[in-house]
């Protein structure tokens, strides 16, 4: 939807180098965008979209100071959680995430959660704004966030329901032509019979932009069949995307096969009839399995830097 906007930032420390990752790193995203980044080798805020730029140099100045200073605690709490879980060596991770969204309706919503070693280690819980612990080794701290002198949870829910969603509007209203650009997609079907007279089909819809998107099989032209597989809807490095869905349908006379593809940028649902000597043309073939392969990489490298922090008007905690 055109309505639905969402803020996230992910950060990962780790407790060694050797890894290709930096000892502290963060990404910070507005809907499908990465908007920013800081990680320790560099030590500076940056901006990642043309938009982005248009902010003050106060700014980046102001956020490249806050995240040094990050990039100490997390340093800090690596070490207290390897001593909690009596590690002394090896690699480990702690990551965040937190965010914001503006839904259709105007209402928000709010998160922030904690993982260490890939596993969730905390989070908030934003109806009592208190901290609940997942591991046994996460209730010191819950402990100490939720104690009457402390009180985390309130001012994080004073930034949740109201400065985030500030700077999201603010970002918004920055990239509003990048973040709301429609691109139709476009769409590719095949099937594959099989000895056992089934045949499977797929239907890949491609190079469209939001990432929301339905893609469904439908026989004779009125039932909805149930996908058997589907992939991620994974990225472009254009900024577009690609969806791709199978399903497995009986030889049968009489039968007859469309996809059918409903996204924001098309003004009633694109359907596509399957023919039997449907073949998918090689360059798509190509291109997809490329975007896959590239998808792959950046996946890898995303889920040792997944969960992150960051923003203006924030404070530090520090685990002890």
């Amino acid at each position: 939807s055109a309505d639905y906007h969402s803020m996230r930032y992910y950060y990962t420390g780790v407790s060694a180098l050797g890894s290709g990752l930096p000892v502290f790193s963060l990404v910070g995203y507005v809907d499908d965008r990465e908007i920013v980044s800081y990680n320790s080798d560099t030590q500076q805020y940056v901006p990642k979209t043309e938009w982005m730029k248009k902010l003050e140099p106060e700014y980046w100045e102001r956020n490249t100071q806050i995240n040094q200073v990050d990039e100490s605690v997390s340093r800090h709490n690596v070490k207290v959680l390897m001593n909690r879980f009596n590690q002394s060596e090896g690699f480990h991770s702690f990551q965040r995430m937190y965010g914001c969204e503006l839904r259709d309706d105007g209402s928000t919503a709010g998160y922030d959660q904690y993982g260490y070693d890939g596993r969730d280690f905390l989070y908030l819980d934003t109806e009592r704004w208190i901290w609940l612990p997942i591991m046994l080794e996460a209730q010191i701290t819950t402990q100490r966030w939720n104690s009457p002198e402390v009180r985390v949870g309130e001012m994080k829910k004073n930034y949740l329901q109201n400065t985030c969603i500030e700077w999201l509007k603010k970002y918004i209203n920055n990239g509003k032509e990048d973040l709301e650009k429609r691109v139709r997609p476009e769409v590719k079907v095949w099937g594959r019979q099989h000895p056992d007279w089934v045949t499977r089909l797929q239907c890949l819809a491609y190079g469209f932009h939001p990432r929301a998107v339905d893609v469904k099989w439908v026989r004779n032209g009125e039932d909805h069949l149930i996908s058997d597989e589907a992939s991620p809807i994974l990225p472009h490095p254009d900024g577009t995307y690609q969806y791709r869905v199978s399903v497995e349908v009986p030889r049968r006379e009489g039968d007859t096969y469309s996809c059918h593809v409903d996204h924001s940028s098309l003004e009633e649902i694109l359907t596509v009839p399957w023919e039997p000597d449907n073949g998918l043309p090689m360059p798509v073939i190509a291109a997809a399995a490329a975007a896959i392969c590239c998808i792959i990489v950046v996946a890898t490298v995303f889920a040792g830097v997944i969960w992150y922090k960051s923003k203006s008007h924030r404070w530090v905690i520090i685990i002890i």
